[in-house]
C-alpha cells in the first residue's frame, strides 16, 4: 500500500460513502470518505486481528 495515498475498496461506489485506508509511517489509518477529518489510527497487527475476527463471524451477534 503506498504511503499517504487513501485507497477504497473496488466494491465501493463512486460516491462518498465508503471506508478508505492508507499507510502512515508504521501505522494504518482508516476513515469514512464522507467524514474525512475523522481518522482512526492503528497498527497492522491490530487491523489484521480485527479483519480475521470479522471474517470468522466473531462480531455477528452485534448486528
Amino acid at each position: 500500500m503506498p504511503q499517504n495515498q487513501w485507497q477504497k475498496s473496488s466494491y465501493s461506489s463512486s460516491g462518498d460513502n465508503c471506508v478508505e485506508v492508507r499507510r502512515a509511517d508504521e501505522l494504518i489509518e482508516l476513515r469514512e470518505s464522507d467524514e474525512g477529518h475523522l481518522i482512526l489510527r492503528t497498527n497492522p497487527a491490530a487491523l489484521a486481528a480485527l479483519l480475521d475476527g470479522l471474517k470468522a463471524g466473531e462480531f455477528d451477534h452485534h448486528a
